[in-house]
């Protein structure tokens, strides 16, 4: 009963799926953070059923990309947009860690975050169009791997405040056994994907480089971690993870004919 509950207990929190109400306690958000990857595992299998129903329809790729553009949203209600939009305030703003980190609290949206919500999702979209072919496993595991990161993070790095999401989930948690669990699924993820072959090997690696930049960036920019630059790591991993996997598509391509 504890598991089912832990599981929607992320649930609640990082998606949009309807889930049983449980009050949160210590229990139930222990090991909270370990059933944040299964929402990308769902992502990533409603994005297959929809580029499947697409090919069935013959829906024209623009219209296939703009679907699978809007699926992660709609599973997590943009939860992680937000702390990407947040983040990207923060940094254009060139402030002081203190200036930034008050550029995080603020609900208003500031020009560079339309700026950059704007671009992210017509790159997505163009990315998505461009896919020639739909690698099933390696894009469901990309989105189990992106939130298997940033649940390691939260229950690794040094947390920039005392306060928010973040904080919640990393005091909430059994952080030694959160971390064992999630370096081990990642490890499982890693040689999962680099079964997929080249491009699934090349996205695994991007999620790493981000992953080690994210640290490098939440240190130097923030003092540390916060939960809207975790919601910029997820989105961030993911965006790049789908540009290595369209990239290896057409290298395939320029091979092939060549």
């Amino acid at each position: 009963m504890t598991m089912l509950e832990t599981i929607a207990v992320a649930f609640s929190m990082f998606s949009a799926i309807p889930m049983p109400q449980f009050l949160w306690n210590e229990k139930n958000m222990r090991y909270a953070l370990c059933a944040f990857p299964l929402i990308g595992a769902v992502i990533g299998a409603v994005c297959w059923g929809a580029w499947s129903l697409c090919g069935l329809l013959g829906l024209p790729g623009l219209l296939r990309g703009a679907i699978l553009t809007l699926i992660p949203v709609l599973v997590t209600g943009g939860i992680h947009l937000d702390g990407y939009s947040d983040t990207c305030d923060a940094l254009a703003s060139h402030a002081s860690q203190e200036k930034k980190l008050e550029i995080l609290k603020d609900p208003h949206v500031g020009s560079f975050a339309v700026i950059r919500i704007c671009g992210y999702f017509v790159i997505t979209l163009a990315l998505w169009s461009a896919l020639k072919s739909f690698p099933w496993a390696a894009v469901l595991l990309g989105f189990c791997m992106s939130r298997t990161l940033s649940g390691l993070a939260v229950a690794s790095f040094p947390l920039a405040k005392n306060t928010g999401l973040a904080h919640t989930f990393a005091q909430a948690a059994d952080q030694k056994r959160v971390r064992r669990v999630l370096i081990v699924l990642d490890a499982v993820l890693f040689v999962g994907m680099c079964l997929c072959g080249y491009s699934g090997v090349l996205m695994a690696l991007t999620a790493h480089v981000v992953f080690g930049d994210y640290y490098r960036m939440s240190k130097r920019q923030f003092g540390g971690l916060s939960g809207d630059l975790a919601g910029w790591f997820l989105q961030t991993a993911e965006l790049w993870m789908l540009l290595v996997l369209t990239i290896a598509q057409y290298g395939d391509c320029l091979l092939y004919t060549s």
